[in-house]
């Protein structure tokens, strides 16, 4: 019970910021469950920056401070709604798409249930089993750096020191600064707070993944797409670890489901613009960049395959407002992330060392034009595509492959800009890992056999929610034939 207070503050503060940059009427059941799910993933970012800053100025009174930015954030909601109309719900594909035969539909339903019933109680015999976490990660590296927050008082910054470099001291602090936020609410390091916080971001992409694939493609589709990821073993047992690739999967997916959402509205030629979705997801990749330092990475990938995409189009169709779309897009997606991101510049300049990846800029550019680097590197990524997942017999990427030749490509959602963008994103966030290996200061076999599976999978859940939104549904295929 001493767990129900700051969980609803930090569920309120999540919804509140999901409000303010989504405000409208009359939502679908999958609307309310997509915005509950993003709810948990942004709450505990806040809760992350506001303990964060409380560290920073030396705030004694952390309850205060959850009250005033509650405050802030509920005053902001109410003078967005009063300044604006209200926006009737996304139309999405949930009440007219396909949704195949009878029987279909109850054989999905059912595997749909088993899926996620199996994944639950999964997860939750992991936790049960590992309080502390499964892996050198969960103990070493977060929740040490937790415990740092929490202990720490005054001297709290002497944890980020390079006398414990493997601990990491240089990665940034969504994780560790949540956490700590919960044990000082209880006054202790409860092992039960990591290992909660890790159900909640698995299952809170799931339901992402399964609401905004509904809005847009219906529900048959959406029960497609959970499966595929539920049924992914690793995604299960990583949630469980309490290591941050799930934190950071969460808000890769949210970052691209809101921008998918905001391209779909933009289709509508009577829509208003929905802007407030882009700040969103701004502010979901500014997280990303906050969880890990990968997520740095792919903040600058979806802003640059954001401009390349809209620039691309622009000198396509030459017109001016599609330039003027960009400006207004960029803007929007900076102003979104620029907050968590100065959090970050400060934190990387004044608290924490240097990081150890650029420590050697000789033996790096002996690296780089290393060519037996690049072909290990690309063996390991061959055979990490059919490996990742830890899939007892067929891998899940192999399904989906032969899924996509059997049901074909939906050409109009693929040619959208939100999807586009995001495809390349993920592209050059992939590149931007290889890049990472070719320099790495690590022994390159043991860096890519104990790291690149939990990379694939960072990418896994996005890489899910676009595979299923670009693919013809299975469910429209039956009903054709019937």
């Amino acid at each position: 019970m001493a767990l129900l207070l700051p969980a609803l503050v930090c569920l309120a503060s999540g919804l509140l910021l999901v409000c303010l940059g989504w405000s409208r009427r009359g939502p679908l059941p999958s609307d309310l469950l997509l915005r509950v799910s993003l709810a948990v993933g942004y709450g505990l970012g806040v809760f992350s920056v506001v303990f964060f800053l409380v560290r920073v100025f030396d705030v004694t009174h952390l309850m205060l401070a959850d009250f005033l930015v509650l405050v802030l954030l509920t005053g902001a909601v109410v003078m967005v709604a009063r300044s604006s109309r209200a926006l009737p719900g996304l139309t999405g594909s949930e009440t007219r798409s396909h949704t195949g035969p009878a029987w279909f539909q109850r054989v999905l339903l059912t595997a749909f249930v088993i899926a996620l019933c199996s994944a639950l109680y999964s997860a939750l015999l992991r936790m049960r089993a590992y309080p502390h976490g499964d892996g050198w990660d969960a103990f070493a590296i977060w929740n040490l750096h937790a415990r740092f927050l929490l202990r720490g008082g005054a001297n709290w910054r002497d944890g980020f020191t390079l006398l414990i470099p493997w601990s990491h001291p240089d990665y940034p602090l969504l994780l560790p600064a949540a956490i700590a936020h919960f044990w000082t609410y209880l006054g202790r390091d409860d092992p039960r707070v990591p290992a909660i916080i890790g159900l909640f971001f698995t299952f809170a992409t799931v339901g992402v993944v399964f609401s905004a694939l509904s809005i847009l493609r219906g529900r048959a589709q959406a029960m497609l797409g959970t499966i595929a990821l539920l049924a992914t073993p690793s995604f299960i047992e990583q949630g469980a670890w309490q290591y941050a690739d799930i934190p950071l999967s969460f808000f890769y997916l949210a970052t691209i489901v809101l921008l998918c959402l905001h391209d779909e509205r933009a289709q509508e030629a009577s829509a208003p613009p929905l802007s407030g979705l882009l700040a969103l997801a701004g502010v979901a990749a500014g997280f990303a960049a906050w969880t890990k330092n990968e997520g740095v990475l792919f903040l600058g990938a979806i802003i640059f395959a954001r401009q390349l995409i809209y620039v691309r189009d622009a000198c396509r169709v030459a017109l001016h407002g599609a330039k003027v779309a960009l400006a207004r897009h960029s803007g929007i997606l900076l102003a979104g992330s620029a907050p968590v991101f100065l959090l970050i510049i400060y934190f990387k300049h004044w608290i924490a060392p240097p990081g150890d990846l650029f420590s050697d800029p000789h033996a790096m550019l002996h690296k780089v034009i290393n060519l037996a680097r690049y072909w290990a590197i690309l063996q390991w990524y061959v055979k990490g595509f059919f490996r990742f997942g830890d899939w007892l017999l067929i891998p899940g990427s192999l399904l989906l492959v032969g899924l996509y030749f059997v049901a074909g490509k939906d050409s109009r959602r693929a040619a959208q800009p939100g999807f586009r963008t995001s495809v390349l994103a993920l592209g050059l966030t992939l590149a931007g890992y290889f890049a990472v290996y070719l320099i790495t200061p690590y022994d390159i076999y043991w860096h890519l056999r104990f790291s690149l599976g939990r990379l694939f999978l960072q990418l896994w859940p996005a890489s899910v929610f676009l595979f299923f939104l670009a693919v013809r549904g299975l469910a429209e295929n039956s009903r054709s034939e019937v």
